[in-house]
């Protein structure tokens, strides 16, 4: 979601300024604080013995209608008349608890500074469930510790994980997620979501909700998108991430996401109210997107005005309104007008409050003393116990990629440890703050016998060509930048060019370490922030080089991309007083840039000699993607991927560590540096961890949860949903990527043995188990993951290469085997049958394909499942034109604003239904269409050029949602043929059947 809750153009709405020092002095006073009548009174819905449900059902009687209204909004009063006091949806807390915002300062951002923990990304390269649950309790205890002190800002229902699969790695959140597999995703949720629960059968540590449901996988135009989804992608792939954790009571709800799927905003999904809630046994509480309501009448225009569309959100199953930041009277007024106008029914509100009601039960706030969590104070806050798991985390995360003849691990030697990301950590977007930092330079100086260092970065001085004076920024805390001095000399005319790609770079005060960008939503600029930060972030320029060697400096902060931003006013201008201000092109000032060090050389002169180099790449959290903002590149930034090429011809012995948060196209890199190693960014200890690989203390263990493509060629446009037909994944792409899902090399070696299987042979609803002796034929002790992915032989549809099944992560000291067991359902090989709609175990022979990685696969096996052979369509029954088995051209769209599938065909667009057993004759089509413009249908067999055997012609009808049933005879329609719908132009069909 979104983290700002104020006007984007209000001046200092944006910064992170807000501080736990203030969280706490603000707690007491402003704290509410139950009457001690209300306290004393008893109510059955405070008594713990009593099942949960009938505790809400006496808590939703009692309450007032306008009372029950009130809790709909994310910013739940008071009841005092009860004893019941507020409540906030919605801590952040993706890996780490990261912020939350204050109800008594307009729902103002407040960050928190405890443990942070690898980003998700990084914890899905752990493939270590087990890991997982002890960061998700960890972090549950700091949730429970930063509420103990302050509820009104810290809510226990959090707002996490991410389960969003990472089918395309430009996604800008990709960082979020854990993996592009489904199966993995899954499991690392569920184990994070119950760690955050706690382990009491009835009681809740904190609530974790899941986003973004669903297919929620770009940032443009996010809001006005739809994400096109068959059938089969859908419940292959889509839906298996959100029903896992739900069906294993590891998450207490949904948050809908911002974007349209199949033609109907996720806001509004009727799976909230049904096919979400049918995968638990518990009450769920779902909730939206940060001001997703008002887009239904807004951005997305699908709803005439907010009471209609409010109505639709309770009436799909979601409960909760995040918008209109504190002020929940629009929420209110909004449900009451729908009420009125019969839109809504009370049993709607109390429906949603019971939802509402029944997770804030199990949290424990109507129980005696709070429930079993309540004596969970702030001394859990960053406490040793989860510095240390953070270490461990770190460590677990890093992934080998390349360890050419032995260069990893390093002696203890003169080590040189240069580059951009050498001697910083940086937070991203749902971060907390870090409450210390070890840097990997820190990390290893702690470990070296000798450092060198260097940053790698030019440090450069701007002169005004006009004036002939330099820009200087300030000294301290920082102030407005301004020329003034005459000679570069001054460090505070000195600043440091960070190269984030694509010509933008952010400039870094030699005088105070602290980075350039805009002031206060001002005309001025200053030297001001520890890092690019904010939802809009204004610390981002371009030096952009004129023909006579001087140079213009642009101004790229994020708010120019909108519309209510002067596009014209990005350039740099200094005044007549020497403040610098926003100019058009033709009026900004011309700079000459004074290179007072060169970065490459530097970096070059520290690394000549030494015994190894260390060159740290990567990204900026904050610029390099992230919510709001996809990437057009893979590649490293320009100016990092001259710096290593530089080191690796100063010194021979290179290792680059790459610290982002996606896939990296390092073809150069992977053909000439002897070591690579990635990592996410993974909090304070970074440095720690990273000198404990480096160094070999411990062997990596990290496997790569996506597939590193060799170039954004090889990806098809981010607005493809459908990965089967596209080939989209490590499951169906057929080209020879750069490093493959699954990848991570380790200091010893493993040896797999011969698998044994339970059974060869297994029915439909058969478990076979796979055991495989794994032996360390290393000098080391290491972690393996030894994955098992399988190939259906024959099936009715286009299958995957191959999916993971199942995987498990071992340890194994030098020498020693242990055996790896494995265990496949035969209902996990079930694929979506369309024709159906319905789960179907196919009879097929599998292989089964043991390996460290998807494409180093070491032992194979078959397995015979005695399944089921899907039987040739009936298309004499009606047949949903969504259960097409192949198309060319057509978009799923919305049958009706509340539920189902149609689509949408043009001109030349057709719809395939395989195997369609027609008997003796078909004579007759029958289809349910409706658009605005009178067409035609013709029914082809065989190919979508084959023989007509018939045509239907196309009334216009009142709207895209108003549906007409016409007929067609046909011709020449039997025996078991391949039928295709050809559309002549632009109209939608929801149903057809070939009758006799």
């Amino acid at each position: 979601m979104p983290r700002f809750r104020r006007d984007p153009r209000s001046p200092g709405r944006r910064n992170r300024s807000l501080t736990l020092v203030l969280a706490a002095a603000l707690a007491a006073p402003l704290a509410w604080t139950a009457p001690a009548a209300a306290a004393r009174e008893s109510y059955p819905f405070r008594d713990p013995g009593l099942p949960v449900q009938a505790r809400v059902d006496d808590l939703v009687g009692r309450l007032t209608l306008d009372e029950k209204i009130s809790l709909l909004h994310q910013y739940q009063p008071a009841i005092p008349r009860l004893g019941i006091g507020r409540f906030k949806t919605g801590t952040e807390a993706l890996h780490g608890v990261a912020w939350s915002t204050d109800v008594h300062d307009g729902g103002a951002v407040v960050t928190a500074k405890g443990t942070v923990f690898p980003q998700s990304v990084g914890l899905g390269a752990t493939w270590d469930p087990a890991l997982m649950k002890r960061i998700g309790s960890a972090v549950g205890d700091e949730a429970r510790g930063y509420n103990s002190e302050n509820p009104d800002v810290w809510g226990l229902q959090l707002w996490a994980p991410v389960v969003n699969l990472l089918r395309d790695p430009r996604w800008g959140r990709n960082e979020e997620g854990y993996s592009e597999d489904p199966l993995l995703t899954g499991l690392l949720a569920t184990a994070y979501g119950r760690g955050m629960q706690g382990d009491d059968p009835e009681r809740l540590k904190a609530a974790p909700v899941l986003k973004h449901y669903m297919a929620n996988n770009n940032e443009v135009r996010r809001d006005q998108t739809s994400s096109s989804l068959p059938p089969r992608v859908r419940r292959e792939y889509d839906e298996v991430p959100f029903q896992m954790p739900l069906a294993r009571d590891a998450a207490t709800g949904i948050m809908t996401s911002y974007n349209l799927v199949n033609g109907r905003p996720a806001t509004v999904t009727p799976d909230a109210g049904g096919l979400v809630r049918s995968w638990s046994d518990r009450t769920l509480f779902n909730v939206t997107d940060a001001g997703a309501p008002n887009n239904l009448v807004g951005s997305q225009k699908y709803h005439p005005d907010l009471a209609t569309g409010d109505a639709a959100i309770l009436k799909a199953g979601v409960d909760s309104f995040t918008t209109d930041d504190t002020n929940s009277s629009i929420t209110v007024n909004a449900v009451k007008q729908a009420l009125s106008r019969g839109l809504l029914a009370e049993s709607d509100i109390d429906r949603a409050a019971g939802h509402i009601l029944s997770v804030r039960v199990r949290l424990g706030e109507f129980d005696p003393g709070g429930g079993p969590y309540a004596k969970i104070t702030k001394d859990a806050v960053d406490s040793p116990a989860h510095r240390a798991l953070a270490r461990t985390a770190a460590a677990e995360q890093m992934v080998l990629l390349k360890n050419q003849r032995g260069t990893l691990p390093l002696s203890r030697q003169k080590v040189a440890v240069v580059g951009p990301l050498s001697n910083t950590l940086y937070t991203d977007w749902y971060s907390g703050s870090l409450p210390y930092e070890v840097t990997p330079l820190d990390g290893i100086r702690k470990r070296a016998g000798a450092v060198a260092s260097s940053e790698g970065v030019d440090r450069i001085a701007l002169k005004d060509v006009k004036t002939g004076k330099y820009i200087a920024g300030g000294t301290g805390s920082g102030a407005v930048l301004k020329t003034g001095p005459a000679s570069s000399s001054d460090a505070t005319t000195q600043f440091d060019v960070f190269d984030w790609g694509q010509g933008i770079v952010t400039l870094r005060s030699a005088a105070n370490g602290k980075t350039v960008g805009r002031h206060n939503w001002g005309d001025t600029f200053a030297n001001d922030q520890d890092q690019p930060n904010g939802w809009f972030v204004q610390q981002m320029f371009a030096l952009e080089k004129q023909d006579g060697g001087d140079y213009l400096l642009r101004y790229a902060g994020y708010e120019k991309a909108y519309d209510w931003a002067d596009p014209a006013k990005t350039y740099v201008k200094a005044q007549d007083d020497g403040t610098l201000a926003l100019t058009t092109k033709a009026e900004a000032s011309r700079f000459s840039k004074d290179v007072v060090s060169s970065g490459v050389d530097s970096a070059v002169k520290a690394v000549t000699g030494a015994g190894a180099a260390v060159v740290v790449v990567g990204s900026m959290p904050f610029i390099n993607g992230r919510e709001d903002h996809d990437r057009t590149t893979m590649a490293l930034a320009e100016g990092q991927s001259e710096l290593v090429k530089a080191v690796r011809r100063a010194n021979p012995n290179t290792v680059v560590v790459v610290e982002n948060s996606y896939p990296t196209t390092l073809d150069w890199e992977q053909e000439n540096v002897p070591a690579l190693l990635w990592t996410s960014h993974a909090g304070a200890e970074t440095g720690n961890a990273l000198a404990s690989l480096l160094f070999g203390d411990e062997s990596p263990s990290g496997k790569l949860p996506q597939t590193w493509y060799r170039s954004g060629a090889d990806l098809p446009d981010i607005l493809d949903y459908d990965i089967i037909k596209s080939d989209r994944t490590y499951q169906y792409f057929k080209g020879k990527p750069l490093y493959p899902f699954g990848h991570g090399l380790s200091y010893t070696t493993f040896r797999y043995g011969e698998p044994r299987l339970s059974a060869r042979s297994i029915g439909r609803d058969g478990t076979v188990t796979v055991t495989v002796p794994v032996t360390n034929t290393g000098e080391k002790a290491g972690d393996e993951v030894v994955q098992l992915y399988t190939h259906q032989r024959k099936s009715r549809v286009k299958q995957p290469v191959k999916r993971l099944r199942a995987f498990a992560k071992v340890h194994v000291a030098p020498g020693r085997t242990v055996t790896a067991r494995l265990r496949l359902n035969a209902s996990d090989l079930a694929v979506w049958d369309v024709t159906r709609g319905r789960w179907a175990v196919e009879k097929s022979e599998h292989d089964l394909l043991i390996g460290s990685s998807s494409t180093d696969i070491r032992r194979r096996v078959a397995l015979d499942v005695r399944g089921e052979t899907i039987p040739a369509r009936d298309l004499a029954e009606p047949t949903r034109a969504a259960d097409f088995d192949d198309q060319n051209g057509i978009r799923l769209v919305d049958e009706t604003k509340a539920s189902g599938d149609a689509v949408a065909g043009a001109s030349g667009s057709w719809l395939k239904f395989a195997d369609a057993a027609l008997g003796s004759s078909a004579g007759r089509v029958t289809a349910r269409v409706a658009g605005a413009s009178a067409t035609t249908v013709e029914v082809r067999l065989d190919r979508p050029d084959g023989p007509r055997a018939g045509t239907l012609t196309v009334p216009s009808t009142a709207d895209a949602y108003t549906y007409k049933e016409i007929t067609a005879p046909l011709a020449g329609a039997r025996g078991n043929r391949d039928v295709y719908l050809v559309f002549k132009g632009e109209t939608r069909l929801s149903t057809f059947s070939l009758t006799p």
